[in-house]
């Protein structure tokens, strides 16, 4: 058995957990040569392609000139450039960069931030207002404002209360915006959302007018915005970020996955002037206390200048906007499918449900599912029923095709027991 404990698994099942050699663009090959189209973009961080050339190359010549240093008290030339650069990028008063190492983190940043902002100005805030069924990562603040279940349960004592908001279900949006502004009469430090698609809690989409009346109903009573963008951004609704679609600038962002596209893990929690001014003081007491070894580490920082190179070099968008059009295509075929409901696409993410009567995400569809996928030269990981493809940006149409022929497949097969091999 192998010492290693992986992630979200559970290793008394004994299911196989293949080993892969190598990746290059949309596909990774196991050590026993197997080719697998990669339709989830390895939990969503690999934006233009596996090993893209471009960001391998930055690595490589960064990790041979500095690999490493303090970041506190200390600087260097691939994380200034990177600021800039990230700063010139992104939405007009995001004027400061934060870097972390996980989308996690990122949005510990960000609520840190945010009561520290509060208390230095003489006017302690400790509530944080969410959307229901969020996820904002497994550390203990990302999960204290993350959906609470199976996830979290057994963690239950080191979470903190929050204030939830229902999700703006159709025909049920005015109670999700009257829930918040009551919230926010109450004076809550920040609210925090994944702007236009929920992600782990079950690619749940809502409109960007929603988005925007979020945004007008937290400035109104004076509450911080906070929008986590670890997987709504870098293009995977259509645009670099999903606030883009709302007119949306928030008072923190949170980026990381496809920040280096998804080479090498970074996080950057990006602030305007007013909460960087809240901390900035000859007062050392009211310094911001956050930091990790590995923060800007330069060989991260050097991929993401990389990735933001290609955004500003390569027709990113049209392969975004080709891949869009192509997945609502085959997701058109899919719908005719009885076992299929509620499909849905925004941008590079397609989803619908399964129709079962098990729901959830302990759901046996997810296993059935991904390892029927792989078997098939596909990797797909389900939640519970929802299935969901987000594939990098370089997949062609070919490799798509594959993917969208895996999923009928397995709805015969889970259909006819008969079949079953």
């Amino acid at each position: 058995m192998s010492p290693v404990w992986h992630p979200f698994t559970q290793h008394g099942l004994n299911e196989p957990i293949p080993r892969v050699a190598r990746a290059e663009g949309a596909a990774l090959y196991t050590s026993d040569g197997a080719r697998i189209i990669d339709a989830i973009s390895s939990w969503w961080v690999t934006t233009h392609g596996h090993c893209h050339p471009r960001i391998a190359a930055a690595i490589a010549a960064q990790a041979a000139t500095l690999d490493q240093i303090i970041f506190a008290g200390w600087t260097h030339e691939p994380a200034e450039t990177l600021a800039r650069d990230l700063v010139a990028m992104m939405p007009a008063g995001l004027d400061h960069v934060f870097f972390s190492d996980s989308g996690s983190t990122a949005v510990e940043v960000a609520l840190k931030m945010a009561l520290g902002t509060w208390g230095n100005r003489g006017e302690p805030r400790h509530g944080v207002v969410v959307l229901e069924h969020s996820y904002h990562g497994d550390t203990i603040g990302g999960m204290s404002i993350g959906a609470r279940g199976v996830f979290n349960q057994a963690y239950q004592p080191l979470l903190f209360d929050v204030a939830t908001v229902p999700f703006p279900e159709p025909g049920h949006e005015q109670a999700s915006l009257d829930a918040l502004e009551a919230h926010c009469r109450a004076k809550p430090a920040a609210f925090i959302v994944e702007p236009l698609v929920l992600g782990a809690g079950g690619m749940k989409i809502y409109s960007p007018a929603l988005l925007a009346e979020m945004r007008a109903i937290c400035a109104r009573h004076d509450v911080l915005f906070i929008a986590d963008e670890v997987m709504t951004g870098w293009g995977r609704t259509g645009t670099l970020l999903a606030c883009e679609q709302a007119g949306v600038v928030p008072d923190i962002l949170c980026l990381s996955k496809g920040l280096t596209g998804g080479a090498v893990p970074l996080a950057v929690t990006m602030a305007t002037a007013p909460i960087f001014e809240a901390h900035r003081s000859p007062d050392r007491s009211r310094m911001f206390f956050h930091s990790s070894s590995y923060t800007a580490n330069p060989i991260a920082c050097a991929a993401a200048n990389a990735n933001l190179a290609i955004w500003r070099d390569e027709p990113v968008h049209d392969r975004i906007a080709t891949l869009g059009a192509r997945q609502q295509a085959r997701l058109d075929a899919v719908a005719a499918h009885p076992a299929v409901r509620d499909t849905r696409r925004l941008g590079t993410i397609a989803a619908f449900e399964i129709e079962q009567p098990e729901s959830g995400y302990l759901s046996a569809i997810a296993p059935a599912l991904m390892a029927f996928a792989r078997e098939s030269g596909v990797l797909l990981r389900p939640l519970g029923n929802t299935v969901y493809v987000m594939p990098p940006y370089c997949i062609d149409a070919a490799d798509l095709d594959r993917v969208y022929a895996v999923i009928p497949a397995f709805l015969d097969w889970l259909a006819n027991p008969a079949s079953r091999r």
